[in-house]
């Protein structure tokens, strides 16, 4: 699958899953335990805006951890993410780039954390608020094995960014397979 063609497909979807949720559900639990749906959602575009910024050679100059939405998330996102996909299709991916300060990481590697934040918090967001999962297997496969490749043991357990793998059937979807490494207990989707 094209890279961007991936990344462009599952922001587009993480949009929609924005855009689907009610005033009434901003403050229900997430699979994310420090996270509610409102917190969850301005990570989410936070973060966006972090990644943007970077794919474009530039440092987010906002707080990324306190950052909060406007009126309109979704459309927030959804300008972000179209200047995301635009900067990885005029910049390419030869390159380091600077996110989080000035060390720099190949872009391969910000590329690939960035499919991984979003489809597993679009995932996230979708069982939060009962919405059906929008990822594909393939979009979810390709994450995967993205994020088999990024993600080191030492990110993982009590006090760190992800969780340890779950235990899975290697013949679960892939959606399923790919929470499952990222410390998330898959569980049925509220919609069947």
């Amino acid at each position: 699958m094209d890279k961007v063609e991936l990344l462009a497909g599952v922001l587009s979807k993480t949009g929609d899953l924005i855009e689907g949720v009610d005033a009434d559900q901003l403050s229900l639990p997430t699979p994310c335990d420090d996270y509610d749906v409102e917190t969850l959602i301005n990570h989410m575009v936070g973060w966006l805006l972090l990644f943007e910024a970077g794919c474009r050679g530039r440092i987010y100059d906002g707080d990324v951890a306190n950052h909060r939405c406007g009126t309109d998330p979704a459309a927030e996102f959804r300008a972000t993410a179209a200047g995301l996909v635009a900067g990885w299709e005029e910049n390419g991916f030869d390159r380091k780039l600077a996110v989080t300060g000035s060390n720099k990481l190949p872009a391969e590697t910000v590329f690939n954390m960035t499919v991984m934040e979003y489809l597993t918090h679009g995932w996230d967001l979708a069982f939060a608020t009962a919405q059906s999962i929008p990822f594909t297997d393939q979009e979810a496969a390709e994450t995967l094995t993205r994020a088999e490749a990024t993600l080191p043991p030492e990110y993982r357990g009590e006090n760190m960014p992800f969780g340890e793998i779950v235990p899975i059937s290697q013949d679960a979807s892939a959606v399923d397979r790919l929470v499952a490494f990222l410390g998330r207990e898959p569980v049925p989707s509220p919609n069947g």
